[in-house]
């Protein structure tokens, strides 16, 4: 659904605190994991907005919002589901966007909730996105703090990379040789042992896949030399023998020839 998103500038699930003392001019940084809110906001949002046309529904779920929000914005949502609701809801999917730390122990979540709603026997998909403020106390134990409030979802970027072109560098002889050596590499690829890898790769540039794939073609190879090394571009066609797909993988690769060609990196695409 979303093809390009921004996650903020915290990476691999972590949140950087960062606090200076002036005097000392000391700067303490503090590595704070946010699965944990990840995982919480999403238990909350599932609880949240899942209720049901039942008074004794209603209040277990009021009862269970209680692990997670504070005793002021408990009271401020006890309405937010009345007994004559005509609604029901299931909550199909959370997806968490961002994790922003606002303050010391305070994160700004950004998440959307995709819920099936039931009106008179007519079921409907509906998609939000929201924001809520959790706060962390020193324990690590976690509290929402602000309710969830409207928010935009994150849109496809406009971002197109630059495309890798031929350069010419490369004469005809040796792209039949290159192209040979790939098709016959990419053949084995797929179910290789580590041992029959050895041949075609060095320095752990590709690793073992153990996938059941048939090779098909090389779509629009790209090939530039420098020095004695040679940068490919490419893209594999392989056929899927147990979804009964096609896969298209990605390579930018590094190739020299020592006794034989061989792949010595692999770029990011």
């Amino acid at each position: 659904m979303i093809g390009s998103v921004s996650f903020g500038i915290y990476k691999n699930f972590t949140a950087i605190d960062r606090h200076t003392v002036h005097e000392k001019e000391v700067i303490e940084t503090k590595l704070v994991d946010t699965n944990r809110i990840e995982s919480f906001v999403a238990a909350f949002a599932t609880d949240f907005y899942t209720w049901q046309q039942d008074q004794a529904a209603i209040d277990r779920r009021n009862e269970q919002l209680k692990n997670y929000l504070t005793e002021e914005l408990q009271q401020l949502n006890l309405e937010m589901v009345r007994s004559d609701i005509p609604t029901s809801a299931t909550v199909q999917r959370v997806q968490i966007w961002q994790v922003t730390q606002e303050k010391q122990r305070d994160f700004r979540v950004v998440f959307s909730v995709t819920q099936q709603l039931t009106e008179n026997e007519k079921r409907t998909l509906l998609l939000s996105t929201y924001n809520v403020l959790v706060h962390m106390d020193k324990n690590g134990n976690l509290v929402i703090t602000k309710n969830p409030t409207m928010d935009s979802e994150p849109k496809k970027s406009d971002y197109q990379p630059k495309q890798v072109e031929s350069d010419g560098t490369v004469d005809a002889s040796q792209t039949a040789e290159i192209n040979s050596f790939l098709e016959t590499f990419f053949k084995l690829y797929p179910t290789a042992t580590e041992r029959e890898l050895a041949y075609y790769v060095s320095n752990d540039a590709l690793s073992v896949i153990q996938k059941n794939y048939v090779f098909a073609e090389l779509i629009n190879p790209i090939y530039s030399k420098k020095g004695k090394q040679i940068n490919i571009a490419v893209t594999v066609k392989y056929l899927d023998q147990e979804t009964k797909t096609t896969h298209l993988a990605q390579y930018e690769l590094i190739l020299k020839k020592q006794d034989n060609w061989k792949i010595i990196k692999q770029r990011n695409y």
